[in-house]
């Protein structure tokens, strides 16, 4: 699997025909770029290329730092074509955007090698003239590939549907398609956006664009179906992934989401558990689910929730999210936090019961000495009116803590 995601695919004959032209006709560098700004095709040089051009013909897509710039300029929100200023410190020469539109939707963007930052009246006039054609082309391009991407999304629900019947049909349809293989073991992730942006269709396209590239991997078959603020990727696995393949995806996906949509989307994913045949993959997603409410409420998680590493918050995340609240807070522990040093007691109590009660190694991690350590715990029983010796007393107080990482500022979002 290529670690470059973002690769373009090449563009048709008929609209590397058309840039072809567009750049003769000029006697400049001339490409067309997808809404995220991922080569679609490209002209020959003609002594302007500058060092993201070229890297972008060698790599396959361009720097996500140039690819972050453009984007930052507003192109996708233009409804007529302009210069955006070069970057010397990108290696980027100023050009002419044109934006490729068909009946509202933005199907990509015409670049312009421009390094005088001035053109003629002939020269935009060909380039708006070229981009009306290329828009039109690309429209019905699209077309096709959007059917195919709206079969596959329908195919992928029902795969993780609640319907078992449906579930079943679904596998049968997948495999006479050639869509699902036989591979026996079975993830699914979702990625979600915090919020539907104003550019809905934007959100889709770039949910996309960060997932498909792990449709077709050395050691994965995978299908995506993408929504204004979800996408749902299901991976086919002839054996289970380890943690370190997941965690490098994750880290891909959101990387790819970052440069696409900016900061202010703040993605996260949910990957479920690893199961043994398609027949699970429902499972594998409501999981998913859990997981990525999971990385919304716990900031430590860093955007990534994987079900496997979750444990007792499993449990306790599937909660309706109106009764997830302060209310499940233990009486007691409220009290403890209330009293004078709570702060101090709780994180005590916390250390004390993530080493199973072990003294010597709860002392070492707070740095305190034993006799220090037996005071306070002391004091956390008379103030909790709990035994620590007591299992059920130390389960209710665990859990309390819990329930207090789920409810920390900045984890209260549901997904």
């Amino acid at each position: 699997m290529t670690a470059r995601l973002q690769r373009a695919r090449p563009g048709s004959p008929e609209l590397q025909a058309l840039v072809d032209e567009l750049a003769e006709r000029l006697g400049r560098s001339v490409a067309v770029d997808d809404p995220l700004v991922r080569m679609v095709c490209t002209s020959r040089h003609f002594g302007d290329e500058d060092p993201v051009r070229i890297g972008t013909l060698l790599q396959g897509r361009a720097d996500n730092a140039a690819i972050r710039y453009v984007l930052d300029q507003g192109v996708t929100q233009w409804s007529r074509a302009g210069f955006i200023d070069g970057r010397d410190d990108l290696g980027l020469l100023p050009r002419y955007v044109a934006p490729l539109r068909e009946r509202g939707h933005l199907l990509g963007l015409l670049l312009v090698v421009v390094p005088e930052k001035s053109l003629t009246e002939h020269e935009t006039r060909a380039i708006a003239q070229a981009a009306d054609v290329m828009a039109a082309q690309m429209h019905a391009e699209h077309l096709a590939t959007d059917t195919r991407k709206a079969d596959e999304r329908d195919l992928v629900l029902e795969l993780v549907g609640a319907d078992a019947t449906a579930r079943t049909t679904a596998r049968q349809r997948g495999k006479e398609l050639g869509l699902l293989g036989a591979a026996e073991h079975v993830q699914v992730t979702v990625v979600q956006l915090s919020r539907a942006t104003e550019l809905v269709r934007q959100s889709e396209t770039a949910l996309w664009g960060a997932l498909e590239g792990f449709r077709q991997t050395r050691s994965a078959q995978g299908l995506v179906a993408v929504g204004t603020e979800r996408a749902t990727l299901l991976q086919l696995r002839d054996r289970p992934p380890g943690q370190d393949e997941v965690t490098a995806q994750s880290a891909r996906i959101l990387d790819a989401l970052r440069t696409f949509l900016g900061p202010s989307v703040h993605p996260v994913i949910g990957v479920g558990g690893r199961h043994h045949g398609l027949d699970d993959a429902w499972m594998s997603y409501e999981q998913a689910l859990v997981a990525a409410r999971a990385a919304r409420r716990l900031p430590t998680l860093k955007s990534v929730g994987d079900w496997e590493l979750l444990g007792e918050l499993a449990v306790l995340l599937q909660l309706p999210e109106h009764a997830l609240n302060a209310s499940l807070v233990p009486k007691p522990l409220r009290t403890l936090g209330d009293s004078h040093g709570g702060d101090r007691l709780r994180d005590t109590l916390r250390s004390f019961l993530e080493h199973a009660g072990s003294i010597p190694r709860t002392a070492d991690t707070l740095g305190i000495h034993r006799t220090s350590l037996y005071y306070r715990l002391r004091q956390i029983q008379e103030i909790t009116g709990l035994d620590l010796d007591n299992g059920a007393h130390r389960l209710t107080l665990h859990l309390g803590l819990r329930i207090e990482e789920l409810l920390s500022p900045g984890g209260d979002g549901a997904v």
